[in-house]
């Protein structure tokens, strides 16, 4: 089997675990119309990357206090990230002043940048971005400094929130670990929030980046409401009030395609 349709098939398996909270392997099997035992192995390498946690022949999504590793987050949503990444593009001309926060999405809107713009300047905590943006031309790029998150290779807290302080850009764009029902804003911890929070003050145009997979998710750190930003790029479906809030707030949804082949009614 291709990897692609592997990566589509298991961003499929927690799409329906972010939507029914629970669900058995003969379910899942059911719906992603494979069979019983690709599911089991599927949920068994999910688990092992603390994506998804088994008990009792059944599988839902994990709530860990602290996000999954960077590694088992490149293979969720990878599809809808590259479109969020596509979309973005076109937002920010060359020469521009841009800052880029942690996570999988913002280091996919780094690559098109890469490879698509010129003279750039980028001030980021987010080790990953300054790798992706490795070949791009003429940019410059401002690093935070401090203790580094090993496990994701960025800095938050206090670290970010002096270096973001030093810096006023064109835009920002930076995630967020889920976002609730009513639009709150969420993280896994204070010092994300302390990061996110920073870099979107440093900005003329804020720009959060957030794939579909983290609506609804319970979090236990909030800060801001969706609408609070310029822009939200996401493949998320948000409720009519969300909407209608954004839009009398002047805050721009840019719903982006989502891959839902794998899905079956």
């Amino acid at each position: 089997m291709r990897r692609g349709e592997l990566n589509e098939r298991r961003d499929a398996i927690i799409r329906l675990l972010c939507a029914q909270d629970e669900l058995s392997a003969q379910d899942l099997a059911a719906r992603l119309n494979v069979s019983v035992q690709t599911i089991r192995t599927d949920l068994r390498e999910l688990d092992e990357a603390a994506l998804v946690q088994r008990r009792h022949g059944r599988a839902r999504l994990r709530q860990p206090s602290e996000n999954i590793g960077y590694a088992p987050r490149m293979s969720v949503a990878r599809s809808e990230k590259q479109q969020i990444a596509m979309a973005v593009k076109p937002m920010i001309e060359d020469g521009s002043r841009v800052a880029l926060g942690t996570g999988t999405t913002v280091e996919a809107c780094a690559r098109q940048l890469a490879a698509s713009h010129r003279d750039l300047f980028v001030a980021t905590n987010n080790i990953h971005a300054v790798i992706a943006l490795q070949g791009a031309s003429g940019v410059s790029v401002s690093l935070a400094g401090g203790a580094v998150r090993l496990r994701d290779l960025d800095f938050v807290g206090a670290a970010s929130r002096a270096f973001f302080a030093d810096y006023m850009v064109d835009i920002a764009i930076f995630s967020c670990g889920g976002l609730s029902l009513s639009g709150d804003v969420l993280d896994y911890n204070t010092d994300e929030i302390a990061a996110r929070e920073a870099i979107s003050t440093c900005a003329a145009r804020r720009v959060l980046v957030v794939d579909r997979e983290k609506f609804g998710r319970a979090l236990p750190c909030r800060k801001h409401m969706i609408w609070d930003y310029d822009v939200v790029v996401t493949g998320a479906d948000f409720p009519r009030e969300i909407m209608r809030k954004c839009q009398d707030a002047g805050c721009e949804v840019v719903r982006v395609a989502t891959d839902e082949s794998p899905l079956r009614a």
